[in-house]
């Protein structure tokens, strides 16, 4: 095993060297290391340096034959597992196929469509933007006096409106619900009734939700909004004066050396280089397409807008870099997070009456929290236990159990996990990129 791993090491010297010699001259200074990583961006992305034999332990056997036998239970074409513990990279592997006709395997450095875990990213960046003094969270959305008080969206229905704060779509209790459809997968319905041309935009499906009124009061009660996620994008960008996919790599996903994550393309023919191609099952029925509503597309490229949904559900990941990015909020991984102890405590308690978890979809007494995703095409987890483990498992295709599935994944990983006596002494986070802090012991593999 040591002489596998030899190999590979001596294969990747010199980028090893690289990255080295470039972590002893970064500054303490997060601004210095965010331009550091952005003047490199051009170059071979980092995550292509990884390949699955890194790791490729005995220990991680019956992990791999549990998400397999997913595989194969569900006819999914592809998944992607990382596992980090006390905040380094232990394991990060593909299983199955990246592009099944082309016969490509799944790589670590492969991108998934994480779908609603882009909430995360959105809430945490508002967490920041609040810690630096750009926002409060009881700042008022809307209105004459509110952060979004453009004229397109001084017209609405409900005076309610102008006593949503931040916090309210932060934590789903805006006052919107789904009782007659998701505004974000709703564009037709919207073109007809705004005289927007497609494909509508977020302003569009706002200006469509403020003409009708609130299903309840903002702050007393709790709706999943994915509409609410789009609006704090819109905050994003109003507060910045940059786009909100601009504003998040550059002063939150860059500055702790995450360069690959960034927003989706709706079509199989945008899709990014080392992105994975998404299987619908076998019978999937199609949809009019989101641009025109003449044409039946799949779900997966063209039903729905991922570069609309945005800050509710556009983001693509490798599963690594997304736990890079948990470990950066995590004030428990042994490294310095991006957040205070308090906006962390916010993001996975409840603040005052009633409420949901921040980013996070569920959280626990036992400091678990845990972040699902689910497309047509893709599912999602991401879990962070409270006993220095974290994990992410994404995959390519659809199945028809829906949020049940999470609960296969866990067993699976839990089961395989708690079996594990020897971890693995290194980091492959050491491969993928700058970082913000510099370690102080075993950084590359043994």
């Amino acid at each position: 095993m040591k002489l596998r791993f030899a190999k590979w090491v001596i294969i990747k010297v010199a980028v090893f060297l690289v990255f080295y010699f470039w972590d002893v001259a970064l500054s303490s200074s997060v601004h210095t290391i965010k331009h550091q990583v952005l003047s490199i961006e051009h170059i071979q992305p980092a995550p292509f340096i990884i390949s699955n034999e890194l790791s490729d332990f005995d220990d991680f056997e019956d992990l791999e034959s549990g998400i397999s036998q997913l595989l194969r239970k569900f006819d999914i074409k592809g998944a992607g597992v990382a596992v980090a513990k006390d905040g380094k990279l232990v394991f990060a592997k593909g299983l199955g196929y990246a592009d099944a006709e082309a016969g490509l395997p799944v790589e670590p450095g492969h991108m998934f469509r994480i779908a609603s875990i882009s909430k995360l990213i959105t809430a945490t960046t508002i967490m920041s933007m609040k810690e630096q003094g750009m926002l409060n969270l009881d700042d008022r959305v809307f209105g004459p006096e509110g952060i979004l008080n453009d004229s397109v969206y001084l017209n609405y229905r409900d005076p309610r409106v102008e006593n949503i704060t931040v916090w309210h779509l932060l934590n789903h209790s805006s006052g919107w619900n789904r009782r007659f459809g998701d505004h974000m997968f709703m564009p037709h319905i919207i073109s007809r009734a705004t005289d927007a041309p497609l494909p509508v935009q977020v302003p569009d499906i706002i200006q469509f939700a403020m003409q009708r009124r609130l299903h309840f009061t903002p702050g007393s009660g709790t709706s999943y909004s994915n509409l609410g996620y789009a609006i704090l994008g819109e905050i994003i960008e109003k507060i910045s004066g940059r786009s909100y996919e601009q504003y998040v790599r550059e002063e939150i996903l860059y500055p702790v050396g995450i360069q690959e994550m960034r927003i989706g393309r709706n079509l199989e023919t945008d899709r990014f280089e080392n992105e994975v191609k998404y299987y619908e099952q076998t019978n999937a029925i199609k949809s009019s397409a989101f641009y025109d509503a003449t044409r039946q597309v799949p779900l997966s490229y063209g039903g729905n807008d991922i570069e609309t949904l945005g800050a509710a559900g556009g983001w693509i990941a490798s599963p690594a870099e997304l736990l890079k990015f948990v470990v950066a909020i995590d004030n428990k991984s042994g490294v310095p997070a991006i957040l205070s102890d308090e906006s962390i405590e916010m993001m996975t308690g409840i603040r005052g009456s009633g409420g949901q978890p921040i980013g996070w979809s569920a959280t626990d007494k036992r400091d678990n929290w845990r972040r699902t995703g689910t497309f047509a095409g893709t599912s999602a987890l991401v879990v962070r236990q409270g006993n220095g483990l974290s994990w992410a498992v994404f995959f390519n295709s659809s199945t028809y159990r829906g949020t049940s599935l999470s609960r296969e994944i866990v067993r699976e990983m839990q089961t395989a996990l708690n079996k594990i006596e020897n971890w693995p002494r290194h980091d492959l986070f050491y491969y993928f990129g700058a970082r913000p802090y510099l370690y102080t012991d075993n950084t590359g593999l043994e």
